[in-house]
């Protein structure tokens, strides 16, 4: 793996009959996915495999964002639900083989951490630092380039809401 996008689902429903683990985006959520999936692509950050979550909302962000990328090898995985940093840095390793760029998209706190524990790794600029630990809003990816000692360097970060993610 060169190259891994860390995303976090778009924003969701505040509740459903359901429960949380099937709450489906919101509309902002739904325009946010595709807005997203298109900056990505417009900046040639298209994954070879994505591991999403199995819930509801990760699952509707990826389907928008996927429009963007065409063919991309997707694994539901269980596992990504709510999952903590070391989860998610256990599948981001099972998979690193796999991709030349890994998408994972998945759920807080887990993704902030993660994003985090990486920009530490990276040696990343405090006013970054203050800038991604500061929230990881719905809809938002962390760019990360992976060096062949397996270590991240920042790459972009995008959130739904940036200017520079006009049409």
């Amino acid at each position: 793996m060169h190259r891994l996008i860390l995303m976090r689902h778009a924003e969701a429903e505040r509740a459903h009959a359901g429960g949380d683990r099937e709450r489906p985006l919101s509309p902002r959520g739904r325009e946010d996915a595709a807005r997203i999936g298109r900056a990505l692509a417009r900046r040639g950050l298209r994954p070879d495999v994505a591991l999403v979550s199995t819930a509801t909302r990760t699952r509707q962000t990826w389907d928008l964002v996927q429009d963007a990328f065409g063919d991309v090898e997707v694994r539901i995985e269980p596992d990504l639900y709510d999952a903590p940093a070391a989860d998610l840095h256990a599948a981001i390793a099972a998979a690193a083989e796999d991709a030349g760029c890994l998408l994972v998209l998945a759920h807080n706190p887990g993704v902030q951490l993660l994003a985090a524990d990486y920009l530490l790794q990276g040696a990343a600029s405090p006013a970054l630092m203050d800038r991604m630990t500061g929230g990881f809003p719905s809809g938002a990816a962390a760019v990360f380039a992976i060096d062949a000692a397996g270590r991240p360097s920042h790459e972009a970060w995008l959130t739904p809401r940036d200017p520079g993610l006009a049409e």
